[in-house]
């Protein structure tokens, strides 16, 4: 799915694992993780703009659901079973992790430019070495570390290259570092000339493989872990492979859909294993074969970003190169806004399809466009209109999108088969689902009302009109709550991954008078200190962080400075958080040189600081360690910066001077010991204990039978393990959410904002982390009042 005119939030690791639906299929994809999480970058920096960023989070392809909420996800995704992910690009590494996940355009067109592509990476050689906080000299070992991660990243399932191409490959593994000084590539075009050699013949392969029906009386097994295998030796043991693949594909489906019939509430007809093997079979083909349509064009410029990136992430796994269209993406991810016509769209390889009209947006204004439109043809104003069918859903996205106040014609065809030119003029779209809002919380019988802010990411408007930004949006919800007399904040960081160095510093100095909020180092430089010179307090009152393994970067430098402080409780669905203690910069590779003719070059993400906590530790690797930790699903799963290669190392500085008395708690150990009899005494969390241990057994599984019998003995297991933990995510009775009286009106005057809102609230009223967290402020807004009562009586 894509989004023209509004932020999309991707999709975030909840709890590390993300949902994918394919055909009839719920699959796990944390194989996936292990290989994409550490090589996917999102646009994230202007130019002499400074950033925390962090990258749990990405956009996983049409395919990914793409919740209105990551708490969402955890709900829905608990109850899996465990199968290797069908998306088979998550083993085919140049496919999988560029032409699906990342889907970059580093230049315009796609003819080699020699000229070009020597001044980019010996510029990008020059940024590392000249800015970087930890510049590595580029040798030998350098080449080889870059050839091992480059291999890794365009075929770390093994199912593409054979020895015989490796054998071609290894002399150069000492040799990169001489052709990236020398801006050569010999070796990065022999190696996409044999991967487009095997995608030919995987193509040819998997064609012939379902022409025909399959035998699955054979005692077979699939390896999903590429580490696991060694490079297949030839030809034939390549073919075997992708032979197992397709069975395993073919007999996944026709399980699931036996399955399926046997529900009481299945309506159509029941068919027998042979005719849905037949059925399935040319499904799986239609599958495969629109998913190498991309791999067939032979990007070379998308290829090489991944080549780029496989150089400059043995610095560390935050550097990377970023195309001019990505620093767009940045500016719309970033910001919160874009300018465009307001309407989501998505694509089934062919038709791109609008999903929604985003309420007061451009579309919504003009009227006609509606939900369920294909779109078949797109004009900038008055030119002619190019044919989009077929086209992948980010070219059909960057047609669309255009400056304010510019007109784009949308050629459409009604879902009753008629074709209708709609005229839209661009506007700016601000997104409210990647923005801070609140809710006011209870339980039945309790007096206090507690306020809770949702904040997905450190969002901020860079441009002079600064729109957006996320400090002065809490600021706000935080006046709003303050209208309702509210006893106690929780503010959520879960799963947000980072963002505006500035907006946390900003948004750290709401809750104290003033002081040191985070100390950032230069290379070889005394350490700057970030402070919020603020003497307001703009919330005294008790507060509590929430956090997880997802939150990362911006949200440790707030966690950590909260917890040093004592001004709020961090409370954690993991026992630490994402572990990112550095900071990047972009810096614009065209200032390399005068030659108009190769510009634009795009810009390079460059580690050039790390931050550090006021008492002098660090977030880098240890990340924040919660005051009190929470059972969560996938709590035995290990995830973070620490499973990246090339982390940066952690280090500590000398502390500063702080304090503050805006607020301190009362008995921290007493919180802890409560909450803990609480979370033991319930059955909710009980479970999820269990869950997490059948998900960390189930993830380290990477065989899978192939024998019909024992597939589906497999499978059936699977099931039979996932019923206990099916629906126990159930609303909790005695909580009582509601949305603050100032946001009412506004909810109310949109069908479609009111449905958002009830979903939102209906998922939240199931958070069992949320619940136990608000029980927790009320036994601070008790604790409060016992010491208050105390100290009158001295």
């Amino acid at each position: 799915m894509q989004v023209v005119g509004i932020v999309l939030k991707p999709p975030q690791i909840t709890g590390f694992v993300e949902k994918v639906r394919v055909a009839r299929h719920k699959v796990h994809i944390l194989a996936l993780l292990t290989l994409v999480h550490k090589r996917l970058w999102f646009p994230v920096q202007l130019l002499s703009r400074i950033f925390v960023n962090d990258q749990t989070t990405f956009p996983l392809m049409m395919y990914a659901t793409r919740p209105s909420d990551p708490l969402k996800t955890v709900q829905k995704s608990i109850d899996m079973k465990w199968k290797p992910s069908l998306l088979f690009f998550s083993f085919l590494g140049i496919a999988g992790l560029v032409f699906f996940f990342n889907r970059l355009a580093p230049f315009q067109g796609d003819d080699p430019n020699p000229k070009k592509e020597a001044k980019l990476i010996q510029s990008i050689l020059y940024g590392l070495e000249r800015f970087h906080y930890a510049p590595k000299e580029v040798n030998d070992q350098f080449s080889r570390e870059a050839y091992n991660l480059y291999l890794e990243n365009v075929d770390g399932g093994k199912r593409f290259f054979t020895q015989s191409d490796i054998d071609q490959l290894q002399p150069f593994a000492t040799e990169l570092d001489d052709e990236a000084r020398a801006g050569t590539y010999a070796f990065f075009n022999l190696s996409i000339d044999l991967l487009g050699n095997s995608v030919d013949k995987v193509q040819g392969w998997y064609r012939e493989i379902l022409s025909k029906p399959m035998d699955f009386n054979v005692n077979e097994y699939l390896e999903t872990d590429g580490k696991k295998l060694s490079w297949a030796q030839d030809d034939a043991e390549l073919q075997h492979r992708w032979e197992h693949w397709m069975k395993y594909e073919v007999l996944s489906r026709i399980t699931d859909e036996l399955e399926n019939q046997e529900k009481p509430e299945f309506k159509g007809e029941k068919k027998d294993f042979a005719t849905l093997e037949t059925e399935i079979r040319e499904k799986v083909l239609e599958i495969y074969d629109r998913r190498f349509k991309p791999l067939q064009k032979r990007d070379r410029s998308r290829q090489l970003e991944v080549y780029l990136n496989s150089l400059i992430n043995i610095f560390d796994p935050h550097s990377g190169y970023f195309s001019p269209k990505n620093k767009a993406e940045f500016d719309f991810r970033m910001s919160g806004k874009l300018e465009g016509i307001g309407a989501r769209l998505q694509s089934d390889g062919e038709k791109t399809t609008v999903t929604e009209i985003v309420p007061g947006g451009p579309a919504w204004k003009q009227g006609d466009l509606k939900s369920k439109d294909v779109i078949v043809k797109v004009a900038q104003g008055d030119d002619e209109p190019v044919d989009v069918m077929g086209w992948e859903i980010d070219d059909v996205v960057s047609k669309i999108r255009g400056p304010k106040g510019t007109i784009v014609k949308l050629t459409v065809q009604k879902p009753e088969g008629s074709t209708k030119v709609i005229s839209i003029v661009r506007d700016i779209v601000i997104t409210e689902e990647a923005m801070a809002k609140s809710l006011i919380l209870s339980t039945e019988g309790a007096p206090d009302k507690v306020g809770y802010i949702y904040l997905p990411k450190f969002y901020a408007d860079f441009t002079p009109e600064g729109i957006t930004s996320c400090a002065e949006d809490v600021e706000k919800e935080i006046a709003k709550l303050r209208r309702e007399n509210v006893n106690g904040i929780i503010l959520d960081l879960r799963n947000n991954g980072g963002g505006s160095l500035r907006d946390v510093v900003r948004m750290s100095g709401l809750f104290i008078e003033q002081g040191p909020i985070v100390q950032v180092k230069s290379r070889g430089r005394q350490p700057d200190i970030n402070a919020d010179s603020d003497p307001r307090v703009q919330y005294n009152g008790p507060l509590i962080v929430m956090v997880n393994a997802g939150s990362a970067s911006a949200s440790e430098i707030m966690a950590a400075a909260m917890q040093d402080y004592g001004r709020a409780v961090i409370v954690g669905a993991s026992t630490q958080t994402y572990g990112k203690g550095t900071v990047q910069r972009f810096w614009d590779l065209d200032l390399t040189t005068n030659d108009e003719s190769i510009k634009p070059m795009g810009e390079m993400k460059v580690t050039i600081q790390k931050f550090y906590r006021i008492t002098g530790k660090t977030n880098q690797l240890e990340g924040v360690i919660p005051d009190i930790v929470l059972p969560d699903s996938y709590m035995y799963i290990d995830y973070g910066e620490r499973e990246d290669e090339y982390p940066m190392p952690a280090t500590t500085i000398e502390p500063v001077a702080f304090n503050q008395n805006a607020y301190h708690i009362a008995n921290l150990d007493k919180l802890a010991e409560n909450s803990a009899t609480r979370v033991k005494q319930n059955a909710t969390f009980k479970l999820i204990e269990e869950n997490a241990q059948r998900l960390k057994r189930q993830r380290d599984v990477s065989q899978f039978p192939l024998e019909k019998e024992a597939f589906q003995a497999w499978d059936k297991s699977l099931v039979e393990e996932a019923k206990p933990f099916e629906n126990m995510l159930q609303p909790i009775g005695d909580f009582k959410i509601e949305n603050p009286m100032a946001d009412r009106s506004y909810i109310q005057s949109d069908t479609s904002r009111v449905a958002r809102n009830d979903d939102w609230l209906k998922d939240r009223k199931k958070d069992i982390q949320l619940y136990e967290t608000l029980r927790i402020m009320q036994d601070m807004i008790r604790m409060d009042a016992v010491a208050a009562t105390r100290e009158r009586n001295e």
